[in-house]
């Protein structure tokens, strides 16, 4: 970040970090360099730029947007949520042992569990939620603790300075997925973790037009392993990829300010409705780590799980009745969705161990747009 932002807020970064006026034409918006390779002024001697899967200028652009707006010294965005967390767990070995949250992305979970685990990493899953003490559980092999932080879907609140103050003190490494969040409403850096890491696709995008992923930290040692896998497995963004991503980062705090107010105004809609058993949200004064979030979090942000009263098959009825809320995976864009967690985005996880975590087949996940509030709340209302 040039000396020019580094004391200006996110919302400022965002919009003129990695964006500064191209020197040749004076354009206010960074290129779409669509191109695989440059030429060299002679053997060896590029320009700065040799091929895309390394380096891009149209990604690079959108990494410094994406550290600036984090208060993190590098970014590298990946082609997906999945291949950031994937480069990450890269740089583990045979034998470590990693601390994660016991109510993961299903996806997460999937690519720990049969990926990782048979190479011979050791995982524990645990509740991280609230006061948390992380000390009994960290091991001699102890390498890296993973948070989602609210989770998915239960939306538990863990105390990131809390955790990374336990974990540094032994070494260990702190990840924190901060995708519900985005930096516009929690910054996992500032509280301590080492590094962030986002499915790009959600809040920080935020128009479901494009699938991507980031990771931001502040340790060189640890961005350089970032980067040198990064160019060697290659699972990279293309350049229109990044000047969309990047586009969405710049409405980010104003987006993120109406997704929390919708979701606020649901959530309490839902709590007071007679088909509902169970509100979660951050920000409600029912949620059991609400303390913990106001102090954290800047907002409550857009997700809201709730459990019906009813079996999983009025769940599924339900949201296949809506008409505004599309029945779909994924979550952050400007249009609404809903999901059944059980039966769509965490399938992949058993159902024992789906019983274990409480995620129950009556839980129902929304993801809060930008339409109008009272729209919303008539579309759900009619839904039940």
């Amino acid at each position: 970040m040039s000396d020019k932002f580094d004391k200006m807020k996110r919302a400022t970064r965002a919009i003129h970090v990695g964006s500064e006026p191209e020197p040749i034409t004076g354009a206010v918006v960074t290129p779409i360099f669509q191109t695989s390779t440059y030429a060299q002024e002679a053997p060896g001697q590029a320009r700065g730029f040799e091929y895309s899967r390394t380096d891009n200028p149209t990604r690079n652009a959108y990494e410094r947007a994406l550290a600036a707006v984090e208060g993190g010294r590098f970014g590298l965005a990946f082609a997906s949520g999945m291949a950031a967390i994937d480069v990450i767990m890269k740089t583990l070995r045979p034998g470590d042992h990693i601390l994660a949250g016991n109510d993961l992305y299903g996806g997460t979970y999937r690519l720990f569990t049969t990926m990782f685990q048979p190479l011979g990493i050791e995982f524990d899953f645990l509740d991280f939620a609230g006061d948390f003490d992380l000390t009994p559980h960290i091991k001699s092999n102890t390498k890296m603790v993973w948070l989602e932080t609210p989770t998915n879907p239960l939306l538990k609140v863990s105390d990131i300075a809390r955790i990374a103050k336990t974990a540094h003190a032994k070494n260990i490494t702190v990840v924190t997925d901060n995708t519900f969040m985005s930096p516009a409403l929690q910054q996992p850096l500032d509280l301590g973790a080492d590094v962030v890491v986002y499915s790009t696709t959600k809040y920080i995008g935020g128009h479901a037009d494009t699938v991507g992923g980031a990771i931001v930290t502040s340790d060189e040692k640890l961005h350089q392993k970032y980067k040198t896998i990064q160019n060697t497995a290659g699972a990279v963004p293309g350049p229109f990829d990044c000047f969309l991503t990047h586009r969405g980062l710049k409405t980010l705090s104003l987006r993120m300010e109406r997704h929390s107010a919708n979701a606020l105004e649901m959530a309490r809609f839902l709590e007071s409705h007679a088909k509902v058993e169970k509100v979660i949200y951050p920000f409600l004064k029912s949620h059991p780590q609400y303390d913990l979030a106001c102090q954290q979090q800047s907002n409550g942000g857009g997700m809201i799980s709730f459990i019906i009263k009813g079996d999983a098959e009025k769940a599924a009825r339900m949201v296949a009745k809506t008409e505004i809320f599309a029945l779909a995976e994924s979550l952050g864009g400007v249009e609404s969705l809903i999901e059944h967690p059980g039966i769509m985005t965490h399938a992949s996880i058993p159902a024992e161990v789906r019983a274990e975590q409480g995620l129950s087949d009556s839980l129902i996940r929304l993801s809060v747009g930008l339409e109008d509030i009272d729209d919303l709340k008539k579309d759900i209302d009619q839904a039940f």
